[in-house]
């Protein structure tokens, strides 16, 4: 796990720290208002710790931005080409590539999802009027929304309105791959 994604390690150290010092806060400030420990806020910025998704979303709030702003490269207007970052690995070896994200603040993102028997991602609730866009393109996906699991099988598309608890899980021992697009709600245009 390490090995794929030490670049975005060392990448989110950075913007962290860029962004934290422009808005002029100390690393406990910065702490304080994401909720975490000085220390492992430290060891983002140093890019020595593996933050959760929800710890990186957690700075990105108090830093008043998107988890995408912490976490893609910046580009170029007006067409950015994107190369797909590994934000996420599971235990059985599933893993979330974040592909693109829009330069819009709140804007789509582009993910794809592969789980395999054994990984479960328990996502924490985004802003107020989120949502997602789900595609399972092979397996069966196990969505559990606020503990109501719907199996959603290959060729299968749904809307997720992901201001609640919801989790993704391979709904058999086969692996199952799916594209999400997400767009957070609370931001102005």
């Amino acid at each position: 796990m390490r090995h794929s994604t030490t670049p975005f390690i060392g990448r989110l150290g950075r913007e962290v720290r860029r962004r934290r010092l422009a808005a002029d806060l100390t690393v406990q400030a910065l702490a304080d208002r994401a909720g975490l420990s000085r220390r492992l806020l430290t060891q983002i910025e140093q890019g020595t710790a593996n933050p959760s998704l929800v710890t990186v979303d957690k700075i990105a709030r108090a830093l008043g931005v998107d988890f995408a702003a912490l976490t893609v490269p910046p580009g170029t207007e007006p067409l950015h080409v994107s190369e797909p970052v590994v934000i996420w690995r599971g235990p059985a070896g599933g893993r979330a590539l974040l592909h693109v994200a829009s330069a819009r603040r709140g804007g789509p993102e582009l993910w794809e999802w592969t789980l395999r028997s054994g990984d479960r991602y328990e996502a924490q609730p985004d802003p107020r009027g989120s949502e997602e866009l789900l595609l399972v393109t092979a397996g069966t996906l196990l969505l559990d929304v606020e503990g109501r699991p719907t199996r959603l099988p290959a060729g299968t598309s749904a809307r997720l309105t992901s201001d609640r608890p919801y989790a993704y899980a391979a709904a058999d021992d086969d692996p199952v791959s799916f594209v999400r697009v997400v767009e957070l709600g609370g931001h102005q245009a």
